[in-house]
């Protein structure tokens, strides 16, 4: 599902071929409490940014999803439903992807499955750097958003889309994600209406795990929107803002002038053009130290752990349905991975 955006439109053209008609796979229509700061998890299949999918945020951008909290759910009916694990996550994934595949091909195009995490050593840090072993290896993780962009321009599905010939792309944007962004809505807890079309092989894999699409979508809208109006919240927080000048006075004894971690990390330069590794690593380093030392990593957590409670209750109904889908989804997926290995 993702990030950031979800909008999708053609395969990047070549220098000098007109752009061909773009469809948006879902269409968003700003509500009375439109956000832009909405952050909605990167689905499998986004053909201008096909092979990027399931990839999770770094810690450089500073508008990282907030990293989601584990635990049980008890529905409004007292029901304890639980989280999936993170290899039953792998498993819904690998499924979906696999009807996803061959959905495409029954369209005649091609679509290679790809991973959940193709970087595993990638992490959110939604308010602040707060693991100095991460940051001696990584430092704000530009090095991970270069292999990330690397994968995005040259993975098998970004050649593909790029070496259709220009009548074959539209039908095949067509293909992926419907014709037209309409027929599937759902309404975001910010008001944010979302607009999909179900006939696209992205929603025809889906609805192989998750029969009743119109309910996982709006499920899904509502949870995938949870973690920034969560992070708001925390960053909000008086307690939050009272560890963070701690956290500022740590950084300023270590020679970083800075007020918030917000404020570091517009610091930073674009991934393409990032600090000497030794300076970068350096800054973030200072920073996960800080963190720890000032209380802000605690504090964050412990406020994050909060919030998440109270928003998980006020939308216990969506919350709940999407537990319920991903755990009755695990047998399907099973039976779908299963009998492609045999194939």
């Amino acid at each position: 599902m993702s990030s950031e955006g979800d909008v999708v439109g053609g395969p990047p053209q070549a220098a000098g071929e007109p752009d061909e008609p773009r469809e948006p796979r879902e269409r968003r229509e700003p509500g009375p409490r439109y956000q832009r700061r909405i952050l909605l998890a990167a689905t499998a299949l986004g053909v201008a940014g096909i092979v990027g999918a399931g990839a999770a945020a770094t810690g450089h951008g500073g508008a990282a999803p907030v990293r989601a909290v584990a635990h049980r759910t008890t529905s409004p009916a007292g029901e304890s439903l639980r989280e999936v694990t993170e290899p039953e996550a792998d498993l819904l994934h690998t499924a979906e992807q696999i009807l996803l595949r061959d959905c495409m091909r029954d369209r005649g195009f091609v679509y290679e499955p790809v991973p959940r995490q193709p970087l595993p050593d990638v992490r959110d840090f939604p308010y602040v750097v707060d693991d100095p072993e991460w940051a001696r290896r990584h430092g704000y993780g530009s090095d991970l958003d270069r292999k990330r962009e690397e994968i995005s321009t040259e993975g098998v599905n970004e050649r593909y889309f790029r070496s259709l010939p220009q009548e074959r792309r539209a039908p095949a944007i067509a293909a992926a994600n419907g014709s037209r962004p309409d027929g599937l809505s759902a309404r975001a807890p910010d008001g944010l209406k979302i607009s999909r079309s179900p006939d696209g092989c992205q929603s025809q894999a889906e609805r192989g795990l998750y029969p009743d699409l119109a309910a996982w979508f709006q499920a899904r809208v509502t949870v995938d929107s949870l973690p920034p109006l969560r992070g708001g919240r925390v960053i909000a927080d008086g307690e939050f803002r009272d560890a963070t000048r701690k956290w500022s006075v740590c950084m300023n004894a270590a020679g970083y002038a800075f007020q918030d971690p917000a404020a570091a990390r517009a610091a930073l330069p674009p991934p393409d053009r990032p600090f000497p590794r030794e300076r970068e690593v350096a800054m973030a380093v200072a920073e996960a130290d800080c963190a720890r030392s000032s209380g802000l990593a605690e504090t964050a957590a412990r406020l994050d752990r909060k919030y998440d409670t109270e928003l998980r209750e006020k939308y216990g109904h969506d919350v709940t349905a999407w537990l319920r889908f991903r755990l009755d989804a695990l047998p399907r997926a099973r039976a779908v991975v299963e009998a492609d290995a045999e194939r």
